[in-house]
Parts: structure tokens; sequence; C-alpha cells
């Protein structure tokens, strides 16, 4: 009886720690596509534009907390291209919308998603489900000198609100922080709201607005992860499940006690017999031996004759024969008692703490969605990132003028001597917004091995063509995965 109910609470356990584990893999996958949605990815950047000048023109769509330009060590400049992560992912989505194409420092920057967005599109996907049943739209440039009841008055207008939230600032109580979100009752108001207020111009600042694509409640679920990390968390339910274990071997010590105290109980030590010599262990652990001998002459209720010799009180007894030496074994030292310590994990706790315990803040840039696949799926791009870029750009090897539908095959079997060509792009970059801006044509051709492409870059590079001499470069691998081809 003792033995099942050990068994069900073994399984209660290991039962309760595979849904926490859920529960903490499902805030943890939330939490992570959160930050992967408040991320964007901005290229064909001038080279001479700072961070400070990006960060200004994406400010206005809310509050960044990074802006990670890729720097080329052997000319001490940018690549072209940045990441820049806001706090929110409505931020992100707003200035994805409205920057992508927008003239900065004489070139049209490019904003998209992260390469890694894709593995997260069935969280996004289900995030936005949930946000759509709400009327809920996202503000940000407002003046700080503004309030919750100034802006809910400007945005009445459209349809009645149920709530108006701006952002506070902890630092400073009774500031905002220039963002809010504010619920329509109806869609429709909802709707008129973002087409009617965005890009207006209320306190000298043009608001942005845009549509939410986060339910209310994301907080909570955003959270979780961040006041117990996935690691602890799972060590904490490790800790929990051993406690339990511990309990229920606790049970078996009532009946232990019941046992000795019991009548018929046979005690672990049996006195010696009369007249044989007892071990004992004396002082620095030497063996030691007391011969229990009736004092002569002395009747004592220990000093028992052997059987058939009589003796009196005062009449020295018969001694009797000397007994050959019995041989005693001396005893081992008793080892200390070992503390009842919890048993070991099982396989399914074992693997879920060897799971869990490795992920750390860091590794949420590239996050795990779930199982093997996308596991598997950052391995590969762990692999990519590993390896060197197997593209090359030819520049000045032809113009506008060159081109037709024959150049891509062309171009094709004449990189083929060198190598085996996966793909050739060829792009068209205008140098400025003038209608007679010159144009210029770059092609772009992909190998298979890098060691392909370096032959090619060696025997193209400086070739006369046509006229012009070619110039073939390594291009890098992150611009041509995010189909940036300006660098």
């Amino acid at each position: 009886m003792e033995q099942s109910i050990k068994t069900v609470l073994v399984k209660q356990t290991i039962a309760h720690q595979q849904q926490q584990k859920e529960n903490f893999q499902t805030a943890l996958q939330i939490h992570q596509t959160i930050d992967l949605m408040c991320r964007i990815y901005v290229g064909s950047i001038n080279f001479e534009i700072k961070e400070d000048t990006i960060r200004q023109a994406f400010t206005p769509f809310g509050p960044i907390k990074s802006v990670n330009l890729s720097w080329d060590p052997i000319t001490n400049k940018h690549k072209g291209f940045a990441f820049i992560e806001y706090d929110i992912p409505e931020a992100a989505q707003l200035s994805l919308e409205q920057m992508n194409g927008v003239m900065m420092g004489g070139r049209n920057i490019k904003v998209g998603r992260p390469s890694n967005m894709p593995q997260a599109q069935p969280i996004i996907e289900k995030l936005a489900a949930e946000a759509h049943s709400f009327n809920r739209i996202y503000v940000s440039s407002i003046h700080t000198d503004l309030t919750e009841n100034d802006v809910r008055s400007v945005f009445e207008a459209f349809g009645k609100i149920s709530k108006c939230q701006l952002a506070t600032e902890s630092a400073k109580p009774g500031r905002h922080r220039g963002y809010g979100y504010l619920e329509y009752e109806t869609p429709q108001a909802a709707v008129d709201g973002v087409s009617s207020m965005n890009l207006f111009d209320l306190g000298g600042q043009y608001l942005r607005v845009g549509k939410a694509i986060t339910p209310p409640n994301i907080s909570m679920a955003m959270a979780t992860p961040a006041t117990m990390p996935t690691a602890a968390a799972v060590a904490a339910a490790a800790v929990t499940a051993k406690i339990t274990a511990m309990e229920v071997t606790g049970q078996d010590k009532p009946r232990q006690d019941k046992e000795k105290d019991s009548p018929t109980h046979e005690p672990k030590m049996k006195p010696p017999p009369i007249g044989l010599a007892v071990p004992t262990l004396g002082p620095g652990g030497i063996i030691q031996t007391t011969p229990v001998v009736p004092l002569p002459g002395v009747a004592t209720q220990d000093s028992i004759p052997p059987p058939g010799l009589a003796t009196s009180v005062g009449i020295m007894p018969v001694s009797a024969p000397p007994m050959p030496p019995v041989a005693v074994v001396a005893p081992e030292p008793q080892k200390p008692p070992v503390p009842v310590g919890p048993p070991e994990l099982t396989e399914t706790q074992k693997n879920l703490v060897e799971e869990e315990a490795s992920q750390t803040l860091d590794q949420q840039e590239n996050i795990t969605i779930s199982g093997s696949n996308a596991r598997h799926m950052m391995m590969q791009k762990l692999m990519r990132q590993k390896q060197e870029s197997c593209v090359m750009v030819l520049r000045n090897m032809v113009g506008p003028e060159d081109l037709d539908e024959h150049l891509e095959s062309e171009v094709t079997e004449e990189c083929g001597l060198y190598g085996s060509v996966k793909r050739v792009v060829i792009y068209q970059e205008r140098q400025g917004e003038e209608d007679d801006a010159e144009v210029i044509v770059k092609l772009f051709v992909e190998f298979v091995k890098t060691s392909e492409m370096q032959a090619a870059i060696g025997a193209l590079n400086g070739r006369f063509f046509a006229g012009r001499v070619v110039r073939a470069q390594k291009y890098d691998e992150d611009m041509y995965e995010a189909n940036d081809l300006s660098g």
C-alpha cells in the first residue's frame, strides 16, 4: 500500500514538473518572440551616417533600446547596415511601415525584419489573432506636456474610447514616455483613428499612429520569464521534486520506529557470552579487549562457575582447566551514519535540467521556438555564420545599355569555369532621385564553395571587358541574405 502511494506521488511529481516545463517554455517562447518583433533591419545606409543620426530618425516611433551598426575593422567604417531594437513591437512595426525607402544621406534606406523572423511566425500569427479581437491603436511621438485626458479628447472625435493609457516614466513620476495605447469600443473607430491621426501635428510633434499588433495582456506573459529565467525555474522545479521525494521516503520512518518498539523486535547488538573478551574501541581507534573474569573468593552475580564445579562462600573455588584461546574477531569500526538524501533524479528530470539550464538571456536573440526542428534551424544558422561568404560582386562589368535576356546565362557560363554557380543576380542601383541620375549595374554571383568564389575573384578582378576594368570583390553574406544589394 505504501509502495503504491509512493509510486503515485512520484508520477504526480513528474506530471506536475512536465506541466511546469510546458508553461515556462510557452512563456519563454512568447517573451523571445516579442523581443524578436522589437527588432528591425536597416540597410543601404550611407557610410558617413553615424549612430546618432540613425537613432534620431527612428526615435519618433517609440523608445529605442539599442542601435547596433556592423563595423568593418579594416576600413574602420560601418558596413552600411544596422539592427535597431525597440522596447515594444508596435514601434518596430510602425517604423518598418513608414521608414522603408526613405531618403537618408542621399540613399534610400531599406527597412525589414531580421533573417531569423520566419521561425517565430506561428507565435506572431497567434499574437496577431489575439490582438485583432481588441480595437487597440498605438500612438507615439506624444509631447511630454500632454496628459492622458488631452490625448483622449483629441482621439474621441472618431469614437468612444474605453481605455487610454500612456506609458509612465519610472524615474520621473507623473511623466510619460511619449507613447501609449488607446482602445475604442468599435473596430471602425480604431481604423478611422489610425488613418486620420497618423502624422497629425499635435503640440509641435507629428504623431505616429498604427494598429496594435499584440494583445493588452502580453505584458504579463513577458514578465514571467523576466522575473524567473527558465534555468532558475527548472532548477526550482527539480528541487521541488526532490523535496517531494524526500517526503515520500520519510513515510517509511514511522513504520521503522514501530518495529523498533515492538517486543518481538530483535536487537541488533547481542550481549557477549559470559567469560569472553569484549572488544572495545579505545582512544585513537585502537581496539582493546577487556576479559570478563570473576574475582577470586568473591561471589558475584557475574562470576558463575562452569557447570559441575561446586563452590561456597569463603572457600577458594576450584580453578577450571584452562580454556583454549578463543579467537576474537574485532568488528569493523562502525561507519558514521549516512544521511538519507533525496533519491536521484529520473531520466525525465535529468533531461529537463540539462536541456534548459544552458539557456541564458544572451541566447534570446537567437530564439528557440519549439522542438528539435527549431533547434536544427538555429544550428544551421550558427554554422552559416561561421562560414565565409560565397558571394562575389562584379562592378563596372556592364552598363544599363548592355542589359539583355542573355546576360545572366553568359555570366553563369563565364563564372562556371571557376566552380559551381548557384545563382546570378543582376542589380541596378540609381545614384540619386533625379530623373537623369546615374545608374550602375552590379552582378552578384553565388558559388557553392568559398574557394570557388576566391578563384573567380582572382581571375576576374582587374580584367578588361568591353573596354571596362572589372572589379570583382567578396560580398557580405549577411547583407546578401537580407536581400540588401546596395553595399
